[in-house]
Parts: structure tokens; sequence; C-alpha cells
């Protein structure tokens, strides 16, 4: 089975990470810090805070601004469920913002039309989090436009994005947002084996970070109550998580990080012959914004209505014919346990609609490009069968 998405593992990575076992250091020593100033560094942003998964660091992210009961967050409803479920963690309150039905991203018109009946109502968010789909940067001029008019902070969901950019900077810099996520998942774009990153530009949100990464624990005399007893003390400032990232991943990571650009190359090479070489089936190819260049974590189609084939059946048989694809997303509100909220079918269609059609195929780095036609024929063949 051709997967959709698949790690690159070399033999510097293994060696890198066999260092570390050699190493006195196993979980927190020098690699961390090291590879949290190769991102920030990489994005242009002042400090990278290392967790152990991307969830952890939206979690974080949202404590850090101070996110709270009877505040809001919104976020895109194609998503995993982690965009929303960082606002429940923090006893908010969640609500969504529909897609663009070009981008897939949040629109923006949305937002803004959203945000005016909010205003009114006495409801606005207090974090909106646009979701950067398959890699691709949402509108972030006009979304950090709107935060400034309706005061709302902004948590850039990278997971897919990292080595992308927008306006011919690096996702992550901080320009347009608080704090950037990013995701090292296996089947993202880099990994750690598991892990994700929180970057800023603000020196205190990155102290709280990092502090609520290791159970709100602090060992900065200038944070403390009182006087430290001596050169061992720590103080629990507030109630933090075991959030942290070990020596073992940030070793893989920082082997990782070398490949960025070569890898998002090579997936933009692969998502453009996949344009190409679709053109003439009835399937909708991603659009791309003249102004990003994508991290290409995913490629995703949608079967048109007018293809004679629905996505449930594309899906099946291009399963029997050996390629692995997936769905991403299950719109969140649609899920049981936000149902159960008060969210129902219909209350976003376009979201709704790009769920009903949607199909990603296989990406990944290491996709030759004789595999590449074999999806290619396999979905030609899936179609006109």
């Amino acid at each position: 089975m051709i997967p959709y998405g698949r790690q690159d593992i070399t033999e510097d990575d293994i060696q890198a990470v066999e260092q570390v076992l050699r190493s006195d250091w196993l979980t927190q020593g020098p690699m961390v810090p090291r590879f949290e100033q190769a991102v920030a560094s990489y994005c242009g942003a002042a400090h990278g805070v290392a967790v152990n998964s991307a969830t952890s660091a939206l979690h974080i992210a949202c404590l850090a601004l101070d996110l709270g009961p009877g505040d809001w967050l919104w976020t895109s409803p194609i998503t995993f469920v982690a965009s929303a479920n960082c606002g429940l963690y923090c006893g908010a309150r969640v609500d969504f913002v529909d897609i663009d039905p070009l981008t897939y991203n949040m629109s923006p018109e949305a937002l803004a039309e959203k945000l005016s009946v909010a205003e009114r109502e006495g409801r606005l968010p207090k974090v909106v989090v646009p979701v950067h789909l398959c890699g691709q940067s949402c509108d972030m001029v006009t979304i950090h436009a709107l935060s400034k008019r309706y005061g709302f902070h902004i948590i850039e969901d990278a997971s897919h994005a990292i080595g992308g950019r927008y306006k011919r900077e690096p996702v992550g810099c901080g320009r347009y947002s608080d704090i950037t996520v990013f995701s090292f998942h296996p089947v993202k774009i880099i990994t750690t084996a598991e892990g994700g990153m929180a970057v800023t530009n603000d020196e205190e949100i990155a102290k709280r970070m990092a502090r609520l990464r290791s159970h709100g624990i602090s060992r900065d005399p200038q944070e403390m109550v009182g006087n430290p007893d001596g050169p061992w003390y720590y103080q629990q400032i507030e109630l933090g998580f075991n959030y942290r990232m070990t020596d073992l991943q940030a070793a893989l990571g920082l082997q990782q990080l070398a490949r960025l650009d070569t890898y998002v190359a090579r997936r933009n090479r692969l998502a453009m012959h996949y344009d190409k070489a679709l053109v003439h089936l009835p399937v909708t190819t991603p659009w791309q914004r003249p102004d990003c260049v994508s991290g290409r974590h995913l490629y995703t189609i949608r079967v048109n209505p007018q293809a004679g084939v629905s996505r449930r059946t594309m899906f099946e048989r291009l399963r029997e014919r050996g390629v692995g694809v997936n769905v991403h997303y299950i719109p969140v509100h649609t899920q049981p346990y936000y149902l159960a909220m008060g969210f129902q079918d219909g209350d976003f269609p376009e979201a709704e609609r790009y769920y009903g059609e949607t199909v990603s195929l296989p990406m990944f780095p290491t996709l030759t490009d004789h595999t590449q036609e074999e999806v290619i024929r396999a979905v030609t063949q899936a179609i006109q069968s």
C-alpha cells in the first residue's frame, strides 16, 4: 500500500539520536535549546518553545494568552480536533468560522461577518486560531487587521506549514500573530517522532510557555516568592504540565531541519506534477495563493459532482488499487462531542461540502516519480471504471 504520508529517516538521523543515547543527557539536555533556537532562527522569530506535541503547544499557547472561562476561541472546522480542543482545555468556549471555497482555509469574509455580529452581541473571541491547511498560509494580513479592530489574539496553527512562506517571509515569523505552532508528527514535513513547537517574538509569552510545559516550575529567582534557599531551589509558580520534548527528539529534529527546504521543494514538484496530470479529470486540484509558498503537507483533490463517482467510491477504489488515500478532515463541529454542545450539521456549509468531496493523495518527499505515476493511473482508473 502506498501511504498518503511517510517520514524520511536517514543514517545521519539515526547517528544523531545514537550520539544522544551515548551521552549524559536523554531528556532535558543541550539538544532541546539548540533545536528551539534553530527553528526560531529559520522562521525569523525570537523564541521557540519545544514540547511533546503540537496539541501541547496549542494548549500552552492559549494559557500564555490568558484564555480561560468566559472567553471564546474561534478556529476552522476543517482541521484536526486539537485546534478546537485547546480552547476547551482552558475552560473557554469554542466556535468556528467557515472556510474559503478556494483555499479551504478560514474565510476572511466569513470571519469579518461573524465578528461584526459577535461585537453587537458582546461575545467577541479572545483568541482566533487560523489553520494553514495542507501547508498554505491563511490570509494573515486580513486576519491580523481584523484582530487590531476587534481586539483578539492570534495563534497560527501551522502544524502543516513549517517551511512555507507568506508575503516572502517564513511562516512563523510572527508578523501577523502572537504565537505560531508547528507539528513534528511523523507524517508532517519534518519529524521528531512526536513533538511540536511554539514560536513567538514576545519574551514574556515564551517564558510562560516554557514554564507551563514543565509543571509551572521556575528556577529564576526573579519569578520566585521570597528568596531561594540555595542554587538547587525551584518554585511552582502556577499549574503546569509535563509537556517537555526530549534531547533524543530534538537531535532528530535538528537533522531533519537541515533538509527542510529540500523536502518542501520536492513536495512542490510533486504537487505541480499532480496538477498537470489530473487537469483533464473531473476533480478539483488545490488552488494556491500567489503570495504563498505552501509547505505542501497534504495534496487534496475534490471529486466533482459531475464525475459520476462518489468520494466514498473513489476512496474505496483507490484503496483496492493499493493507494493509501485518506480524508482530511471531518469537520470538527460534526463530531459527537461537539454536536452535544449544540452544533448542527449545516452550520458551516462550505466546510461540509469540502468534506463530502475531498481525498488526500500520497504526498511525501521520498515518493518516487514512478510511484507517483502509479497513483495518477489509479486515480484515472478509479474515475473511469
